[in-house]
């Protein structure tokens, strides 16, 4: 028993500092209700990888992120990225939706949006598809939180759209 654990824990060592492809695309967007400023403030969490070959496909541009030099077109791509695969409505009215800015790390990306101000939302919808112009398997799992009452879902291609009422 021992020895299996032990090459278990070093298989897992191993994998973890060799660069691999992953073998699923998935990603998060967490909707955020600040009852302070009255508006929705969204994260986005996607691989590296994913996220820098869903903009260069759709731009049609060799952007990375991780280099500095690229960092002014990868705000403007982010920026017309999410518009396109991002819309938020709340108490049946559309949202305006601003990027604010992006984070990277080795693996990982964050997208930063806010809305405008909303009073008391009751009912929310959200269409979110990002990278579903790259994977045709990919899943995006969508956090919804007002006033503390937290919904989540899966939202798999081609599906796009999800409703929760608080």
């Amino acid at each position: 028993m021992k020895n299996l654990f032990f090459f278990f824990s070093v298989l897992i060592l191993f994998f973890s500092f060799t660069e691999l492809k992953h073998p699923y695309h998935v990603g998060s967007v967490e909707i955020n209700y600040n009852q302070k400023s009255k508006t929705f403030e969204m994260t986005g969490r996607f691989f590296l990888d994913d996220l820098e070959n869903g903009l260069n496909n759709k731009y049609g541009k060799s952007l990375h992120f991780n280099d500095p030099k690229f960092k002014p077109q990868l705000n403007e791509a982010l920026k017309n990225y999410s518009a396109e695969y991002f819309k938020l409505k709340a108490n049946n009215k559309l949202l305006n939706v601003k990027f604010i800015g992006y984070e990277e790390d080795q693996e990982s990306v964050n997208i930063y949006l806010e809305s405008e101000k909303i009073e008391n939302p009751r009912k929310v919808e959200a269409a979110v598809s990002f990278l579903y112009n790259l994977f045709d398997d990919q899943i995006n799992i969508v956090h919804i939180i007002v006033n503390g009452n937290r919904k989540s879902e899966k939202v798999t291609y081609p599906n796009r759209y999800l409703f929760q009422q608080f």
